[in-house]
């Protein structure tokens, strides 16, 4: 997977601040991992993401090469208790999403950073797909201060607490207070949230920001 240098993120995010983050669900139990906007079937739930953040390089400290792999997060507040799938990027610079058949999966976008380490990690799960509720579902229910535990593939357990919520308009997702870079080690989950366009997708996303405890 192609990384953007780190001298080139902070030319490059402008650019990414104008993409649309609405990605959806698939339409077809058949489809890949991947999942664009162009296929987005009614009641799909997940934003695409700028292009590849790249604030690492390969194989650097803190970097998914180098670091450990998140395996699983737990929300006790509101039931989530998930494995986590890998989420990269598809041909269009779009976020890969858990496919339809997965909802109850969150997935990790390893364009961002690893959880616990520096920077920004970066959770994606459906709210809804055409197979019913999903696994945040009820992420518009978590509250100021809840838990979140990561677990990676090293048996140690990472814990975040929530800061804030925002629900925005995917035409005006902050990009850059998502995906930018940070000296902080925080965690941010998204989901779709909101009323349905004309053509049944969701119009709002939903954003969760957490640090770590």
């Amino acid at each position: 997977m192609s990384r953007i240098p780190p001298p080139l993120w902070r030319a490059v995010l402008p650019a990414l601040a104008c993409l649309a983050l609405a990605g959806c669900s698939s339409p077809s139990p058949s489809s890949a991992d991947a999942v664009d906007a162009s296929s987005a079937a009614p009641h799909g739930d997940t934003p695409n993401s700028p292009k590849e953040t790249g604030s690492r390089a390969a194989n650097e400290p803190g970097s998914p090469e180098s670091a450990a792999s998140p395996t699983h997060v737990g929300i006790p507040s509101i039931g989530v208790n998930s494995s986590l799938m890998r989420l990269g990027l598809n041909e269009d610079g779009t976020v890969e999403v858990p496919p339809a058949e997965k909802g109850m999966t969150v997935g990790w976008y390893t364009g961002g950073a690893v959880p616990g380490e520096r920077g920004a990690a970066v959770l994606i799960g459906h709210n809804d797909t055409r197979l019913g509720k999903a696994v945040f579902h009820d992420l518009k229910k978590i509250g100021k201060g809840a838990d979140i535990a990561i677990r990676n593939d090293r048996g140690a357990e990472i814990h975040f607490r929530v800061t804030g919520t925002e629900t925005v308009s995917k035409k005006a997702f902050p990009t850059e207070k998502v995906y930018g870079a940070t000296d902080q080690r925080v965690l941010r989950l998204i989901t779709c949230d909101g009323a349905f366009d004309a053509q049944g997708h969701p119009v709002d996303n939903l954003i969760v920001y957490a640090a770590r405890s």
